[in-house]
């Protein structure tokens, strides 16, 4: 493939430093906007290129050393490239971008990133792979290739010291995900098999295992197959095959923003769809008339009725949320979107636009599908107040937002 000399100008939605060259928008990965480049092309479509880097020439003022000596090669982080500071306005720009682009609202609210305490050893869990020898790993970046990792700098203590201890002989395990709840200080084991079998698995430390069988069933092989994980002051039940949030601290900023954006008037429906174990909408509980949970996970809503056992205002359905709302008859005024990164459904959204909401808070881990369905959102009458994006994931291009949208002009 031949290499080519670019200007890197922007960045783009997936971590990549963007450039032009001869028409063409040219991706490369590993670059900083401002920073001249010799790359290769390793991929051409009729309207972009893709590349890989070669030589800096002119690096940013804002490159740094890498931590981890996997970098580059490992899937797991793409930005430790770029100064902390730097990375939180990275965020920023793509999400005023795709705000832009997506939805049409090229002078959106979008405020700057709240950072995180601590941009290291923050994930509480992680999901990993096995090479053809059996050693645990990440999906590389280039070729998609499990990579045996010896350090890494974005695993919690807790899950590291799980990764270092755990010895497995299971000849059909497809994947392995470690959780732990770093308030409780439980650590769970859980793994994942296209088979039945009930693996051998060896780890010097006081953890749970589970198995996750085809069909989702768990099968608990030591201690039990959930973690408590405290969010705020509030313990939340995580079984193994429901999603929790991988950074517990700043979990704890986005439910703050949340609740400033609701403004609860303490007479109000809360609807909470793609509600989880009901991490968000417990945390309004206490300043609202009552809350309707939505999530087509059951293990989520089981463990979302557990945690909210103390409470006689809230009610959790499992199923799709697109059929679903149309079983709460009660007027809703309140919605509280959590979705996952594909975003919501067009029937989901077309449903929550007839209810008519006054407000609608959007937590999302996706720039691109949050523009997608603010766009048709604002379309249909709504006006997007403000974006809050959230560094829930250091070292990686992944952003979290929260945007408050109002019915209505103004």
């Amino acid at each position: 493939m031949s290499k080519i000399r670019i200007q890197v100008t922007g960045i783009a939605h997936g971590g990549d430093g963007v450039a032009r060259h001869e028409g063409k928008v040219v991706f490369v990965p590993y670059l900083i906007p401002g920073e001249e480049a010799l790359v290769e092309i390793v991929e051409e479509k009729a309207n972009y290129l893709r590349a890989w880097p070669v030589e800096v020439i002119s690096p940013s003022p804002d490159r740094v050393e890498a931590l981890c000596v996997h970098f580059g090669v490992c899937g797991g982080c793409h930005w430790q490239h770029i100064s902390y500071q730097r990375q939180l306005a990275l965020r920023q720009e793509v999400l005023l971008s795709q705000l832009a682009r997506i939805a049409h609202l090229p002078d959106a609210a979008v405020k700057p990133t709240v950072p995180a305490d601590e941009p290291w050893y923050y994930r509480n869990n992680v999901q990993l792979h096995l090479d053809r020898e059996g050693q645990l790993g990440f999906i590389v970046a280039r070729d998609h290739q499990v990579l045996p990792i010896s350090e890494c700098h974005i695993m919690h203590p807790l899950v590291w010291d799980m990764w270092s201890a755990l010895e497995i002989e299971f000849p059909g395990l497809e994947r392995i995900t470690l959780r732990a709840g770093t308030a409780s200080q439980e650590q769970l084991v859980v793994l994942e098999s296209g088979t039945d079998d009930v693996p051998e698995v060896e780890v010097d430390l006081p953890v749970s295992c589970v198995l996750l069988l085809p069909d989702g069933t768990p099968v608990t092989f030591v201690g039990a197959p959930h973690i408590t994980e405290t969010v705020g002051d509030r313990p939340l039940r995580v079984s193994a095959g429901s999603f929790f949030q991988v950074n517990t601290r700043q979990t704890e900023r986005v439910i703050s923003i949340v609740e400033r954006y609701a403004a609860p008037r303490g007479n109000e429906l809360l609807l909470d769809l793609y509600c989880g174990v009901g991490t968000f909408g417990l945390s309004l509980a206490d300043k609202v008339a009552a809350v309707v949970g939505i999530d087509n996970s059951e293990s989520a809503i089981e463990d979302a009725r557990f945690n909210s056992n103390d409470l006689d205002n809230v009610q959790f359905l499992q199923g799709s949320v697109e059929e679903l709302i149309h079983d709460v008859e009660e007027k809703v005024d309140l919605v509280l979107l959590d979705p996952p990164r594909h975003g919501v459904s067009k029937k989901a959204l077309d449903a929550i636009m007839k209810r008519v909401p006054g407000r609608v808070i959007y937590v999302s881990c996706d720039p691109a599908t949050l523009a997608r369905d603010v766009g048709k959102m604002v379309q249909s009458g709504y006006n997007l107040v403000a974006v809050q994006p959230v560094d829930m994931f250091p070292q990686t291009y992944h952003v979290e937002a929260v945007a408050l949208l109002r019915s209505g002009p103004g």
